[in-house]
């Protein structure tokens, strides 16, 4: 059985089991993040879909209006102009097919995101086993493989986070920090829920979002009501 420390048992303590409305739920998970560091804010839904279905599986993207509060560091496989045009939106690694050969040597790519042109993906897919592990390989879904790189590179500085499932039918993201504003961080929120309802595949029956939980990252999880 997993142990926790005084922190997380002490803030367990304070907390109901039953569901919350979102705004409770967030200045309560705010009041539990007591570490010594800024604590990330994080929303996790279970998903009444089937994963085994490619069709209901949830890949999509949401712009949160204020931001994760994270520095996110991306790397941009292009050439020509869009290099130069990634490299201006503030891109932290550029660079065409000599980039590829030096991820492909090196088995590693430092970054949070990796954005490519449509052009470089012949060059990019062949990097697959070492971006796909790490969830880093561009789709055209996330927004991740397009023309416009200098634009996507601007969206995801500035808040814009991927939204997918795992194998349990699951969606986790960080949707800011604990020092947020609750104000900032129910707006983050609805923006969630709303993309991740209008995400609910067409093949799916019963209960498509079954819970919805909020934790900061070493506090205790609490059941929310979306309704509320």
């Amino acid at each position: 059985m997993k142990k926790y420390g005084k922190r997380y048992n002490q803030a367990k303590e304070n907390i109901s089991e039953s569901e919350m409305s979102k705004e409770d739920s967030l200045n309560l998970c705010k009041e539990n993040a007591t570490a010594n560091f800024d604590e990330s804010v994080d929303v996790v839904f279970s998903l009444g879909i089937d994963t085994e279905d490619a069709e209901q599986n949830i890949r999509t993207t949401v712009s949160l209006p204020n931001g994760t509060g994270k520095e996110v560091k991306i790397a941009v496989f292009a050439g020509g102009e869009e290099l130069s045009e990634a490299e201006s939106a503030g891109a932290d690694i550029v660079g065409g097919k000599e980039l590829a050969t030096k991820v492909a040597s090196e088995e590693k790519l430092d970054v949070d995101i990796v954005i490519s042109t449509p052009e470089m993906m012949a060059e990019v897919g062949q990097l697959g086993k070492i971006l796909g592990p790490q969830g880093l390989m561009p789709n055209p879904k996330t927004g991740t493989v397009t023309p416009n790189v200098g634009k996507a590179v601007e969206d995801f500085k500035k808040g814009k986070v991927e939204i997918k499932n795992d194998k349990l039918g699951n969606v986790h993201l960080a949707i800011g920090k604990a020092s947020f504003d609750t104000s900032k961080l129910l707006e983050n929120l609805n923006e969630v829920i709303a993309v991740v309802e209008k995400a609910r595949p067409s093949s799916t029956k019963g209960d498509y979002i079954k819970s919805v939980h909020i934790s900061s990252t070493m506090g205790p999880s609490l059941a929310i009501d979306i309704n509320l």
